[in-house]
């Protein structure tokens, strides 16, 4: 039985989570985003949506990217 990395409960029925050449082993979604979702630069919660990308930092999105100075013309979202 494999062990949540996050919390650490051993679960009969893991998630199996793979980014690149990493791969995960979580007991819920709710551990796998605790792990591996990045953290708004602005507000610092979770981004578990698409967010919004400027000048390589991560927003949650276009409201907090630019509370961060970003300006419009440099949101990727």
């Amino acid at each position: 039985m494999d062990k949540c990395e996050t919390c650490g409960n051993a679960y009969d029925k893991p998630l199996t989570v793979s980014r690149g050449e990493e791969t995960h082993v979580f007991d819920s979604f709710e551990c796998a985003i605790e792990a591996m979702a990045p953290r708004c630069e602005h507000c610092g919660c979770r981004i578990i949506g698409h967010g919004v990308e400027a000048s390589e930092r991560q927003y949650c999105c276009a409201h907090c990217a630019r509370e961060a100075g970003i300006d419009r013309s440099a949101i990727r979202a």
